[in-house]
């Protein structure tokens, strides 16, 4: 009985369904705006990458990863290629990839100014936050139920669904990197004339770096992984291939699609992770870097900004 009076009922589902009722009827024009861009973007990408002819393509692929790793993950890179054409999933890999670099550009335009933002104020940080707890703890298959219902099937409403799903580590990580900028560096630019947005420019996002590229990397790491859910939505791709493996119960197609992801993830890791540690060994001291950046500007640079 006492169970019974505490019964408390919070209808949250009807308020979440009041919610899409009316922004499918009052924003249908802003979300057909929406997606026409990621749609032109999407394609951009994916055709320009399946216009290439695929030994070219591929070569390409060999050579950065040559030059940006070495000559062992080059020969890595080689027989990955390799692969991937022996299995016949090119077209489906290169689509993925497409889609990949499409969504993560997309997270990565939202999501580093908003990373400068919490880094630059309190306020906007403790607004944030919590938003980005929600959105790393939701089941990846949530995302899909908003995206298909507002964008209906297709590559548009998983790359929605994946650049959500992978914007979180570029807005923590570059909030991050700011924040943990020496105060040294920063009473340094200030000595020597920065206005804010030089500081920011010129001293705290370069010292930054290598934690703001960590977090394209997880960016692009977490986009490639969502991209497979989202082929339940009918993304294509590699995704489509592993999911026709396991509605036909084909282990062999599966497997295939599986090991193409695991593949493009390789390549893609050592890729954006080497372009951080590049950073990383090469970059000189904030002091130094601020002698060399404003030798030429001098103190009446501080006008210009």
């Amino acid at each position: 009985m006492a169970n019974d009076n505490l019964q408390i009922e919070i209808p949250v589902g009807e308020w979440v369904e009041a919610g899409v009722d009316w922004i499918q009827v009052n924003l249908t024009g802003v979300l057909d705006g929406i997606s026409d861009v990621l749609a032109a973007v999407i394609d951009a990408f994916e055709g320009t990458l399946l216009a290439m002819p695929p030994l070219v393509l591929a070569g390409l692929i060999v050579g950065l990863a040559t030059w940006r790793v070495g000559w062992r993950f080059g020969l890595f890179a080689v027989a990955a290629m390799a692969l991937l054409f022996g299995m016949d999933i090119w077209d489906e890999t290169v689509s993925t990839l497409g889609l990949v670099i499409a969504s993560s550009l997309v997270a990565l335009a939202i999501g580093i100014p908003i990373g400068i933002a919490m880094a630059r104020n309190d306020s906007v940080e403790a607004v944030v936050r919590p938003l980005l707890d929600f959105m790393q703890t939701m089941p990846p298959f949530v995302y899909l139920i908003p995206a298909a219902i507002f964008f209906g099937l297709g590559k548009v409403p998983g790359a929605i669904a994946t650049l959500i799903f992978a914007m979180p580590p570029a807005v923590r990580l570059t909030n991050l990197g700011i924040r943990q900028v020496g105060e040294e560096h920063i009473e340094a630019g200030q000595a020597f004339g920065c206005t804010g947005r030089q500081l920011l420019v010129k001293v705290q996002l370069p010292l930054a770096m290598p934690s703001i590229m960590a977090g394209i990397n997880q960016t692009i790491m977490l986009a490639l992984s969502m991209v497979v859910i989202a082929s339940m939505i009918g993304a294509g791709g590699l995704g489509n291939t592993v999911l026709t493996g396991i509605q036909r119960l084909d282990v062999g197609l599966g497997f295939e699609g599986g090991l193409g992801v695991v593949l493009l993830a390789i390549l893609l890791d050592r890729i954006t992770q080497s372009f951080g540690t590049a950073r990383r060994g090469a970059a000189p001291s904030g002091l130094a870097r601020l002698k060399r950046l404003f030798a030429a500007d001098g103190p009446g640079a501080s006008g210009r900004g």
